[in-house]
């Protein structure tokens, strides 16, 4: 979907698992005056057709980067500045080390390289047995998962409201095809792609976040080269929708610099 000034500079907007280019709704619409917005959905999620879902070409996260790619290509979109909300921060990242070219910049919202904890001294905030335990729940009632989990995800409790649009979007998206992006997601491991990032980078990192502790913008920051932290005011993992007004503030300042 385009939106904004079809002549300006280009951003595109990309959601986390769970959620639709509808998570975008109280942002984008700051930079339509003078840019070219583009928002989509991954497969699965909003008005995506899911009947040829190839499963093997999205057995890993960077099936959903050619796509982004292919986005680009296809709109014959240049000097992109990119948004990605979780796991599409990383989605974007490989996007940008395959085709630097395409883009300006880089915006990553709650990034995660990798959920799970190692042995290492690395802490991602997941066991195995948390990622195992929520695959099986999804597996075995996906609305009951929605509904115990978005609350959870999105934080601000004494906001409810958010949670139930969080939960909403999640038992909107196809349950087998979102059960087959939360394994990828939560399985992924793209630690040593961060060096690796040429383009110019935001990360921004919220607190009391389940998703993306503090500890992993942190990891995310020292790895990416010349990449700039911000840590938030919002609290949760969807400052998209809780705190928009800052979010939008804080990516303009960005994109300014």
């Amino acid at each position: 979907m385009e939106r904004g000034n079809p002549t300006g500079r280009p951003i595109v907007f990309a959601h986390g698992f769970g959620c639709d280019q509808s998570m975008w709704r109280y942002v984008w619409p700051s930079f339509a005056d003078d840019r070219r917005v583009i928002l989509f959905d991954h497969p699965g999620a909003g008005h995506v057709s899911v009947d040829d879902f190839d499963f093997d070409r999205y057995r890993s996260l960077g099936g959903y980067a050619r796509d982004v790619v292919d986005i680009c290509d296809a709109l014959e979109l240049q000097d992109v500045d990119f948004v990605g909300h979780s796991v599409s921060g990383m989605i974007g990242l490989l996007a940008g080390i395959e085709r630097p070219d395409l883009f300006n910049s880089l915006v990553m919202i709650g990034p995660s390289p990798r959920y799970l904890n190692d042995d290492n001294g690395y802490v991602g905030g997941f066991e195995p047995a948390d990622i195992e335990a929520l695959l099986d729940s999804m597996d075995s009632n996906y609305l009951g998962w929605s509904a115990q989990m978005a609350p959870v995800i999105m934080g601000n409790r004494d906001r409810p409201e958010l949670g139930d649009e969080l939960t909403d979007t999640f038992c909107r998206a196809d349950p087998a095809i979102s059960r087959h992006f939360a394994k990828v997601t939560f399985l992924s491991d793209n630690r040593g792609d961060l060096a690796r990032l040429t383009v110019p980078s935001l990360i921004m990192q919220c607190s009391d976040d389940v998703i993306a502790p503090g500890s992993v913008g942190d990891y995310v920051h020292r790895n990416v080269p010349g990449s700039t932290l911000v840590q938030l005011n919002a609290t949760g993992h969807c400052p998209n929708l809780s705190a928009p007004a800052e979010t939008t503030a804080v990516i303009q300042a960005f994109l300014a610099a």
